[in-house]
């Protein structure tokens, strides 16, 4: 199936690993042409120049630390001024830190909002107006997750605030710019097999595996094309939407 991605310029936040790194791979398996971000300079640059050299399209790698303020902004400016203007954002980056509420540090709770929420709003804020600048229409995806919709048991309360927050920002959003041909939606993962859940996995995998109906946490490749979905021409007409990529831990 072509997606129409060909020649299309993405932004992936958080994408040297896990999720972020599988759509970078995806989006570039069908033709686009990606902007690889991460805090490790040499790994964004390294996978950037692994699909260059299997994919045929242009790839740049960028250092970005997206908890330091001002860090969203400048890699917004460098990843237009390294492929001349952005098609499609993918807000992937995040974290998940672990502490019940009884215990949790402020710092934590507004770290957590920060990069899950703040950075997102920026950087979508950024795109907005780089499209409707240019006269361009355009896909923003976030990346939220089943905590959203299910809150949290494990001591993730605010990671789940966090994805809410987002998901009804997303709404907004899409709300607000669907006039100008910009498609605003959302992908929901459950478990996934990643950098950031392997220790949690580790210690009480059985546990997790038996809160997902499929009966096994996902590769970050089976998320992966949820996402690339949606930034295709095959979702022109969905707006506001999220879709669950979850095995069925979330079921609507």
């Amino acid at each position: 199936m072509d997606y129409g991605l060909k020649g299309k310029n993405v932004l992936i936040t958080g994408s040297t690993k896990g999720l972020g790194k599988a759509i970078a791979r995806i989006m570039a398996e069908e033709g686009a042409n990606v902007i690889v971000s991460g805090r490790n300079e040499q790994e964004a640059v390294k996978l950037a120049e692994e699909i260059r050299d299997s994919c045929q399209v242009r790839a740049a790698g960028i250092r970005a630390d997206l908890m330091a303020r001002g860090a969203a902004d400048q890699l917004f400016d460098q990843a237009v001024d390294a492929l001349g203007s952005l098609d499609i954002l993918v807000n992937n980056a995040g974290i998940w830190p672990t502490a019940y509420v009884k215990d949790m540090e402020e710092k934590a709770f507004e770290d957590t909002i920060y990069l899950n929420l703040e950075v997102p709003y920026i950087l979508s804020r950024r795109m907005v107006n780089h499209l409707i600048g240019q006269d361009r229409k355009g896909k923003i995806i976030q990346i939220v997750s089943q905590a959203a919709f299910h809150g949290s048991t494990t001591g993730h309360a605010h990671y789940a605030a966090s994805k809410a927050g987002l998901v009804t920002f997303m709404v907004s959003l899409a709300r607000e710019v669907a006039s100008y041909g910009i498609n605003v939606n959302g992908v929901a993962p459950g478990m996934m097999e990643t950098p950031m859940t392997e220790a949690a996995l580790t210690a009480k995998k059985d546990y997790y595996n038996s809160r997902i109906p499929i009966g096994r946490v996902a590769k970050p490749e089976e998320v992966a094309y949820a996402a690339v979905f949606l930034a295709s021409n095959k979702a022109d007409y969905l707006t506001g939407i999220t879709i669950d990529a979850t095995g069925g831990m979330l079921m609507r």
